[in-house]
């Protein structure tokens, strides 16, 4: 209940985190039919990079900083919504800096078309309060003050047959990782159809093993890792890069991925660290067995 994305956000993980989750939202949307979204850790919807917690970590200018002083021309099609989106809370361009970043409800509400639904669960009152606010007068959004993990049991299968979770919690509580994998593996049973999302942090990685390990376990196909590393992992103390587990990837997200984290890793890592994508568990694996990570 203590955490607040505020001073991180606008990060690097969050650069990460937001130009997936936008890549997997433009597939959906490029078929007709309705989707639904659900953010289980929703956050208060945009951030103002100006004010003083952001202002006091810094971390924006080495996240979306960079990759709005990225050189014209230079900036991969692959993150053409994320940025529009982007743009359009700072006066519809970058050229002068950024000073409102979207969370992912503000992220996503801008990618969604008229007929799709996004549902938003945010546990810290404030919070909850604050999105509700930045959510007013938005027909196709609704904002619940309830726990994530109980929003993935209350919403879901949801009517519409097309949708994703995003998963995203703060990890500061030491069964965070274990309530994230079995909040997913059971949302999964509810709708296997679905793309799930879950965001990690790495520290170090020992710790990453044990997640993966855990959702191999789950015995759920077709879950794509993505990391991007900016520090070397010699230090547990500090962020030193971040992943998502995608489940269901829409068709061509790991070849978009793959050609994107590159440039993404130049532009933000600078020199340090390393971006994959790669299967934790491939298709054609069998319940229970395991993917290569």
């Amino acid at each position: 209940m203590n955490y607040r994305h505020i001073y991180h956000a606008g990060n690097f993980a969050d650069v990460v985190k937001h130009a997936v989750l936008a890549l997997v939202l433009e597939r959906l949307g490029a078929k007709p039919q309705p989707y639904f979204m659900l953010d289980t850790h929703a956050g208060v919807g945009r951030y103002d990079l100006g004010s003083e917690p952001a202002a006091r970590t810094g971390e924006a200018a080495d996240g979306i900083g960079r990759i709005a002083q990225a050189a014209p021309g230079t900036v991969p099609a692959a993150l053409a919504g994320y940025l529009g989106v982007v743009a359009a809370l700072n006066g519809g361009t970058l050229d002068q800096g950024v000073r409102w970043y979207p969370g992912s409800p503000r992220l996503a509400r801008g990618l969604m078309r008229p007929g799709d639904r996004l549902v938003l669960a945010e546990a810290h009152p404030d919070d909850a309060r604050a999105l509700k606010r930045e959510m007013a007068g938005e027909p196709q959004v609704q904002v619940h003050h309830r726990c994530g993990y109980e929003a993935l049991k209350a919403f879901l299968p949801p009517p519409e047959r097309r949708g994703l979770v995003l998963i995203d919690p703060p990890y500061e509580a030491a069964d965070e990782a274990s309530r994230a994998v079995s909040g997913l593996a059971a949302a999964y049973r509810r709708w296997p159809t679905g793309v799930f999302l879950l965001w990690y942090p790495i520290k170090e990685r020992a710790w990453v093993w044990r997640l993966h390990e855990a959702l191999i376990e789950t015995g759920i196909r077709r879950q794509l890792a993505i990391e991007l590393t900016v520090h070397p992992e010699d230090d547990w103390r500090r962020l030193n890069g971040c992943g998502m587990i995608v489940i269901n990837p829409p068709w061509q997200l790991e070849n978009a991925l793959a050609g994107l984290f590159p440039w993404l890793h130049d532009t933000l890592g600078a020199g340090a660290g390393a971006g994959r994508v790669e299967w934790l568990v491939p298709e054609g694996e069998r319940e229970g067995g395991h993917g290569g990570s």
